[in-house]
């Protein structure tokens, strides 16, 4: 995994063509992202627009919309990229399974990155990471695929967060903590350091972690 990569869209990178998928809460903070960037947004992608009662955020009224999934294969795998705009939660089993989905069919997620984000060269982040506002990656720190670091988290120095993760607003990890795939810190919860969550644990809002967490045990 690197920082920079071919689909990374940053303060420093642009990314080719990209089409984002959604067009809830979670999608309109990262096309604001990418509008401030000068990113291309050929379209988004969601069911919900076709409802009738569906009202669109201002951020996304003027752009091109699709409402299936399948209108995502009338583009080459090779001529765009991809933009997982699923929150984590509630909709965490559907955020991943796009990602799985798409990359099964050669498509590839651009990772989206703030301009008001703290990264160091020395972190590594995977393919379709999303990084917010005033977020905090320090050196050694390793992000997996898919996952969210979200408005001023902070992830300190050799931590591993693993696929399809999503730290919520402030939340804190403390040095050398693991967090297995598909967990969830909730906003302003501390992780000290050196302490293990398990896949698909959950650690509730404003939790203090001071021991191991197992595998989809919830911390509140």
């Amino acid at each position: 995994m690197s920082r920079l990569m071919s689909s990374l869209v940053s303060s420093n990178k642009r990314t080719a063509d990209v089409i984002v998928l959604g067009a809830g809460g979670h999608t309109s903070v990262l096309v604001d992202m990418l509008r401030q960037q000068d990113q291309t947004i050929t379209g988004l992608v969601s069911a919900d627009l076709a409802l009738e009662d569906n009202e669109l955020r201002s951020v996304l009224e003027d752009l091109p919309q699709y409402f299936s999934d399948d209108d995502v294969l009338a583009f080459p795998a090779d001529s765009v990229c991809l933009v997982n705009g699923i929150g984590a939660i509630p909709k965490r089993l559907t955020r991943i399974k796009l990602f799985n989905n798409f990359k099964a069919q050669g498509y590839r997620f651009a990772s989206v990155i703030s301009q008001q984000a703290i990264i160091s060269p020395f972190a590594s982040l995977g393919e379709g990471v999303q990084v917010m506002p005033g977020a905090i990656i320090q050196a050694g720190a390793i992000i997996g695929d898919n996952c969210i670091i979200n408005t001023g988290a902070i992830v300190e120095h050799d931590s591993v967060i693993d696929a399809h993760s999503h730290i919520a607003p402030r939340a804190t990890l403390c040095g050398q903590v693991h967090v297995g795939q598909g967990a969830f810190i909730g906003a302003n919860a501390v992780v000290i350091q050196n302490i293990n969550i398990g896949r698909e644990a959950v650690i509730a809002a404003g939790a203090r972690v001071h021991k191991h967490v197992q595998a989809g045990e919830t911390v509140i």
